[in-house]
């Protein structure tokens, strides 16, 4: 019994050790953001053993639990909501309920969740878009486009422009009495990229009537060439998104290739052609002094794998490296980016890029911020974090679209 006991309480003190994350002093409500970093350790942990032993993979067992979270498509006073499909793509739509003697304007709201998880049904994501479309007195749009690993890249790309492309029509604009000169694109996290992916996909081309007027990314990813900018570094055992689990997520939505996660983790898994685009992401040039800190930028070892993966090199995966004459036709630009997040200076370098080339960029960045604050805006855990990101957000639209 004594053996067991002293097991058990061995296991407890290196379970408390592995979930255990120092909380930076300037962190409101500390001992929530503690409470969820430990779920989230907690649950990867357990998907990982789960997936040692060949139970369920990683990503299902996540899954599993988000889908927990799921909400039905419910109307109230204010909005009606409707989950359908358009252009064979499942949307949740948000239509106001008053009147309006001019066409509303429109937000088109793309979810994160590292390109394998989530869904517009989520509570938080609902909650935001319900508050928008409320707010702004607009049309919203949240999209739910293929997940990985069962879809690799760039069908979520190729769903959300699909998707996009069929919203922008004269005649799906009229029937929903959209504005089409006031419609703006969002996205978090991975939904970030992939609303930076499509802004710039239709704003270059020539073929697309309809522009996007603005486009609002929150703590979004806008890469994967080099997996040691120094927010990476900095957050890599960090609160609620690890690198690791960073990695081993975006490994899931290029390739099948086991060997990919260990190669991003050294940074040796580029081919030796893609030298030239590193210049688009040079944290030591382009990232403002105070996020460099005293990191020392090291180029990453190339050609060490011979990795036939054309994502790798695309700016459908990876929107930070377009060209300066395709960064130059986007439209005004809302960017948050959170202190205490691994993919924070993937948005502070795309601030840099695109104020470079004069678009007028709005950035807001939280000293006290965390990656995925705005998936804990409900009860019964939720974060003023959240809240707070919400309203600025909320606040940036309302003036500008």
């Amino acid at each position: 019994m004594d053996f067991k006991v002293l097991c058990l309480g061995l296991l407890c003190v290196f379970f408390a050790s592995y979930i255990y994350t120092p909380i930076p002093s300037n962190i409101e409500e500390q001992w929530k953001v503690r409470i969820l970093d430990a779920a989230a350790k907690i649950s990867t942990f357990v998907a990982m053993c789960f997936e040692n032993i060949g139970i369920m993979r990683f990503d299902e067992f996540i899954s599993m639990i988000l889908k927990l979270d799921y909400t039905e498509p419910f109307s109230d006073e204010n909005i009606t909501v409707t989950d359908m499909t358009f252009a064979n793509i499942p949307v949740r739509l948000y239509l106001p309920k008053r009147k309006s003697e001019i066409p509303r304007r429109a937000v088109i709201y793309i979810h994160g969740g590292a390109y394998c998880l989530g869904s517009f049904k989520q509570r938080a994501t609902d909650f935001l878009n319900r508050w928008t479309a409320n707010k702004l007195d607009a049309v919203v749009l949240g999209v739910d486009y293929r997940l990985a690993p069962q879809h690799l890249f760039p069908t979520q790309f190729e769903d959300c422009i699909t998707l996009v492309k069929f919203f922008l029509q004269d005649e799906i604009l009229a029937k929903y009495g959209v504005d089409p000169t006031r419609i703006c694109v969002s996205g978090d996290s991975s939904g970030g990229m992939l609303a930076a992916a499509v802004t710039q996909e239709v704003q270059n081309n020539l073929e697309i009537k309809h522009k996007i007027k603005l486009q609002a990314l929150l703590y979004p990813n806008l890469q994967i060439i080099d997996s040691c900018l120094p927010s990476y570094q900095e957050n890599k055992h960090g609160l609620v998104l690890t690198r690791d689990i960073g990695i081993k997520l975006v490994s899931l939505y290029l390739t099948k290739d086991e060997s990919l996660p260990e190669a991003m983790r050294r940074n040796q898994y580029m081919p030796m052609e893609s030298r030239p685009l590193f210049k688009f992401v040079n944290w030591s040039t382009l990232l403002p002094k105070k996020y460099r800190k005293d990191y020392v930028y090291v180029e990453p070892i190339l050609g060490r794998y011979n990795y036939s993966l054309p994502a790798l090199t695309d700016i459908r995966m990876s929107p930070l490296l377009a060209s300066d004459s395709l960064l130059q036709n986007l439209p005004s630009t809302y960017i948050l980016t959170c202190q205490y997040d691994i993919v924070r200076d993937d948005g502070i370098i795309y601030v840099s890029r695109l104020r470079n080339v004069g678009i007028k960029v709005t950035h807001e960045h939280i000293e006290d911020g965390i990656h995925a604050a705005l998936s804990f805006m409900t009860s019964p855990l939720y974060l003023k974090l959240g809240l707070r990101i919400r309203d600025l957000y909320i606040s940036w639209l309302d003036k500008n679209v």
